[in-house]
């Protein structure tokens, strides 16, 4: 078990008589895949971990130290279940923060909630967890699925009117969730708009989806997938001359893993949303927002990639969590920490695109609704000018 913590590790067991939070510290739980399949996503932690010790270094917050304690699960489930239950029953944390990964939310989630502790910017957007009856203890931190589709119709509407629209989907919850969307948008429509053809993990390819996709004559192919399958779908399109408007969900927009195996000239003219600034654009060179990113990263993460997308979003969602700590007070009960973080009111933070605001309320788990839209050009990405909503 790899156990990471930002003060000096003390046996739990030792400790009985702090509890959640004292006058001195916050202690914080954190399940990340710093190991295993998703260990590229550990990123996030990674940021987490550093902007944690950089508020440290200037103090902590309301004159108490954080104590950023992050286990690695491996992206098992299992192992995610026995390291919350260590957090919560050994370390005692006073709030779980930002833990990564579908499968492992989705083992842990109810422990969390029956337990009443905070589970605040779960990293995931699987449209259930957002359910404020269900998981009254958990605020997501990803635009939900389901919001993400509808963004993405509006986008698809606003740039071919009429289009017919073909979803290459994964079968499952993910895949699933943005059908979802779509036909909560469309509504008696759908069946007329939208196109449909999924794919397992298990297949080798999606080339017979995309020809038999494209036969059915949509301008528009949205993936509602993962990176591997996205990587097929832009190949396949480019070599078969299908000029339709494709459009990825963020969980396939990797650099890395869709783009570059695509071969980054295949892909111009590919569409996805963002919910972070991009610290390389030559426009953003000035922006205050960007120059205190770099500078964080320069004392605090150097040689890592600050253009990685997945340290932009871990450097947001610190600074989130940052405000709703301040917003405590002196009062760091369980109850006054949710009370906080389901009353975030358009918090625009310096490294959000412009427009892009996080917002939470009792009836609102999802901390972002809204999306940025960019352009891929060959070799970076152009910002579309566009803010949409994904809320009906």
């Amino acid at each position: 078990m790899r156990r990471r913590s930002l003060l000096a590790a003390v046996p739990a067991l030792a400790m009985p008589s702090i509890t959640r939070a004292s006058d001195e510290e916050i202690r914080i739980g954190n399940i990340m895949p710093y190991s295993g399949p998703a260990s590229a996503l550990s990123e996030v932690g990674k940021a987490q971990a550093a902007y944690v010790k950089m508020l440290n270094d200037n103090g902590g917050i309301n004159k108490r130290r954080l104590n950023f304690i992050t286990l690695d699960d491996g992206y098992s489930p299992p192992k995610a279940v026995e390291h919350a239950r260590r957090l919560v029953e050994q370390d005692r944390v006073a709030l779980m923060f930002s833990p990564l990964g579908t499968p492992s939310i989705s083992a842990t989630i109810r422990y969390f909630n029956d337990r009443k502790v905070p589970h605040l910017f779960a990293v995931s957007g699987v449209s259930r967890f957002s359910d404020a009856k269900a998981f009254p203890y958990t605020v997501m931190s990803l635009v939900n699925y389901q919001v993400e589709a509808r963004i993405y119709a509006k986008l698809i509407l606003k740039e071919r009117p009429g289009a017919k629209i073909a979803v290459l989907y994964q079968n499952d919850d993910l895949g699933k969730d943005y059908l979802a969307g779509l036909r909560s948008f469309f509504k008696e429509r759908y069946e007329q708009v939208v196109v449909t053809a999924s794919y397992e993990l298990t297949d080798p390819t999606v080339d017979s989806q995309i020809i038999n996709l494209k036969g059915s004559g949509a301008d528009a192919l949205l993936v509602a997938g993962t990176p591997k399958f996205a990587s097929q779908a832009i190949r396949k399109a480019h070599d078969l001359g299908w000029k339709a408007l494709i459009v990825l969900n963020t969980p396939s927009n990797s650099l890395v893993g869709t783009f570059q195996p695509a071969g980054f000239e295949h892909a111009v003219g590919v569409v996805t949303g963002a919910v972070g600034k991009d610290p390389d654009d030559p426009q953003l060179a000035g922006d205050p927002g960007v120059m205190a990113y770099r500078a964080f990263m320069a004392r605090y993460m150097p040689g890592s990639n600050l253009s990685d997308s997945n340290i932009v979003f871990g450097y947001n969602v610190a600074m989130a969590l940052e405000h709703v700590l301040t917003q405590c007070g002196s009062d760091l009960s369980r109850d006054n920490i949710m009370r906080q973080a389901l009353g975030i009111r358009t918090l625009a933070l310096p490294m959000l695109p412009a427009g892009v605001v996080y917002d939470t309320a009792p009836d609102n788990r999802s901390m972002l609704t809204q999306m940025a839209l960019q352009r891929w050009n060959g070799k970076s990405f152009d910002s579309m000018g566009l803010v949409i909503s994904g809320v009906e």
